[in-house]
């Protein structure tokens, strides 16, 4: 065990910890000034909730044995066997410290889903789906890629979440707008966001915590984890210029909220290629990111789906970017335990991202649908309309964020 490694990871771990408080204020910003506190709880509450089911069976069912390259066997629950001693996934750092490490990914996944159901949905009926999505969605999905599933095997890259978490989230949040229906007034009234420097220290939050999430997906204190940090600065600054100047030319002004909006892009899109590619790949994956997930603005309101966050377009749109950039860019010259990809000579890696990317669009879109369902046959997903307008602080927390 190297102490070097672990005292690094110690830090990373509790950097990506921090990342849920700064969704929280990121979201909490872009809402109504009633709805504040209920939409930063639902990031708040993900870090209990999920911390019960990860000890329990959820760390099992990612990282435990493997059944049939779908899913991990339940002979880890409880965390039996996980010490302190290296594991199968960490040779220089606690087998507990690795898992400590996963679990605050699995964390900010279900919240970054509440982006697309802001403002309407039942507190019951949120935590009901985060359980059930977690457990037939997250915990599987980790598994192909990271726990020695199907995807890993085909040998797909994903470095530090682009497949796991940010298309597996926008899939979820897309398929959570289409259910819900839109909010009263969408396409009406204005709905704007009521509180922008909050948005913005969420958002500056988000990029510190950022370097925990992808430089510690390297498991040590060594030039992966430097690259890696290296280049999620590079493509986050790159994304946020491009996103500004994109909406400076289109609508005439450059605005905080498109900074913020830019950095996140960028953020998301170099996460599954953060170690296997070079500063100067990084700077195309920014710059192409920050325009793309622009766009993909646009699209909601063309295609009818109230996003109320852009979760879809900013880490749909993102995710799949980087997913696929990660075919086209990775290069063994950086990082010589990964793979060549498309534009180094390797075509079949873009296939592989290509592929990775499909089945987690397809599974986490379908039982997404499927689970917000049962949800709403059972406990229901919406808060009524009466509710809705007096906004969900009151009806769901009895409690305001402002005092007037």
């Amino acid at each position: 065990m190297n102490t070097g490694d672990t005292a690094f990871m110690l830090i990373a771990s509790a950097l990506v910890m921090f990342m849920t408080p700064g969704l929280a204020l990121f979201y909490g910003g872009l809402v109504r000034q009633k709805n504040v506190l209920s939409t930063v709880m639902h990031s708040i509450f993900c870090l209990g909730l999920i911390s019960i089911l990860w000890v329990l069976y959820g760390y099992s069912m990612a990282f435990g044995p493997d059944i049939g390259g779908f899913v991990g066997s339940l002979s880890w629950m409880g965390l039996k066997g996980v010490g302190l001693s290296p594991g199968p996934y960490s040779e220089t750092i606690p087998d507990l410290l690795f898992c400590a490490f996963q679990l605050m990914f699995a964390i900010i996944t279900p919240a970054l889903i509440s982006g697309a159901y802001a403002e309407r949905m039942k507190f019951s009926g949120f935590i009901l789906f985060t359980v059930l999505w977690a457990t037939f969605v997250y915990f599987p999905v980790c598994h192909w890629v990271w726990g020695g599933g199907w995807l890993g095997e085909l040998g797909a890259l994903d470095f530090a979440g682009g497949t796991v978490i940010h298309i597996n989230s926008a899939c979820a949040a897309l398929a959570a707008a289409l259910v819900l229906g839109k909010r009263k007034g969408w396409g009406q009234e204005a709905l704007h966001p009521h509180n922008l420097p909050m948005t913005i220290l969420g958002a500056g939050i988000l990029w510190l915590g950022w370097f925990g999430f992808n430089a510690g997906s390297a498991l040590a204190a060594d030039g992966i984890a430097a690259l890696a940090l290296f280049t999620t600065q590079i493509a986050a600054g790159c994304a946020l210029i491009s996103w500004v100047v994109a909406e400076w030319f289109f609508q005439g002004r450059p605005t905080t909220l498109g900074a913020a909006s830019g950095a996140v892009a960028g953020l998301v899109a170099i996460t599954p290629a953060a170690g296997f590619v070079g500063p100067l790949s990084s700077m195309v994956i920014g710059l192409a990111a920050g325009v793309l997930c622009y766009g993909a603005i646009f699209m909601k309101s063309r295609l009818g789906y109230d996003d109320a966050l852009d979760v879809v377009a900013v880490h749909g749109v993102g995710g799949l970017w980087g997913a696929l950039a990660t075919g086209l860019f990775a290069s063994t010259a950086w990082n010589p335990g990964g793979a060549d990809g498309l534009f180094f000579g390797n075509p079949h890696q873009f296939l592989v991202q290509a592929i990775g990317a499909g089945a987690a669009i397809a599974y986490s879109l379908v039982l997404s649908f499927i689970i917000l369902k049962i949800v709403d046959i059972t406990v229901g997903v919406r808060v009524s309309p009466e509710e809705e307008v007096q906004g969900l602080d009151l009806t769901q927390h009895s409690e305001i964020g402002y005092n007037q």
